[in-house]
């Protein structure tokens, strides 16, 4: 290969592929690592100095986790399971394995997630006044706002109270960009361990288009008939994106 302009292998438009120079479809994000920032704009030394206030939440996660993994540094990490995850729905996650599964972190890494995770509730808790109140989908969509530009499709339970007050929030699954697995046992497990007396649905669409396909409507049927068989009401399946939200025609 011929002698290339300096600049252009700076360029993170560019890639060498094969000997040959190719040109990527979309700039690439590089985040520096810990080590490579000055001291002031370090995390834990930016909070020392500055307080939590002033962290921004990949920051945060990245004081928590200390440390990276063996593949990604802590703050490219934190960047990717935030966007992936969403900062509610991590927060929400309760099981470590599939976690560390799903995010592909390693499991000690995932427990400290879902240890401060498991904090935050009980913190949170203690207030009453701190549920929030989810009667339709246009209060649905405000709620799970942190949903909306999340490249995965994720399936989210709003679990409530006889007051429509969500007593527990959780990511169900997650699927690709455009398909997700629902299992009935995933849906209700935590409807049962919350004794909760109704459940909301939300999912995101990645495309866009907050129309919901057949499959949508197909297993949310499926789901208002097992709920009626345990005595948990379905109220509601929302699809949400950036900018609209639908709800899922269905028997309710």
């Amino acid at each position: 290969m011929n002698t290339l302009d300096l600049n252009l292998i700076k360029s993170s438009y560019y890639k060498i592929s094969d000997n040959s120079l190719i040109l990527d479809k979309e700039p690439k994000t590089y985040i520096l690592k810990i080590r490579d920032l000055p001291d002031e704009e370090k995390p834990r030394e930016k909070m020392l100095k500055f307080g939590s206030s002033c962290l921004s939440a990949p920051e945060l996660l990245s004081v928590i986790l200390g440390t990276g993994s063996k593949k990604e540094g802590v703050l490219e990490m934190c960047h990717r399971v935030l966007k992936e995850y969403g900062a509610k729905g991590l927060a929400n996650h309760k099981d470590p394995h599939q976690l560390a599964k799903e995010l592909g972190i390693p499991v000690n890494k995932a427990m400290q997630v879902v240890a401060c995770g498991e904090l935050g509730r009980r913190f949170f808790e203690k207030n009453g006044n701190g549920l929030a109140t989810v009667r339709n989908a246009q209060d649905v969509f405000e709620y799970a706002k942190d949903m909306r530009e999340l490249p995965k499709e994720n399936l989210r339970g709003l679990y409530l109270n006889a007051h429509h007050k969500v007593i527990h929030d959780e990511i169900i699954s997650i699927g690709t960009a455009d398909s997700n697995l629902i299992h009935p046992r995933e849906v209700f497990k935590p409807a049962l361990e919350y004794s909760a007396v109704a459940m909301i649905l939300v999912h995101n669409h990645p495309s866009g288009d907050s129309k919901p396909s057949q499959a949508d409507i197909e297993i949310t049927n499926q789901l208002i008939k097992v709920g009626k068989m345990l005595g948990i009401d379905l109220l509601d399946h929302v699809v949400v994106t950036k900018d609209s939200y639908t709800s899922v025609q269905a028997q309710y």
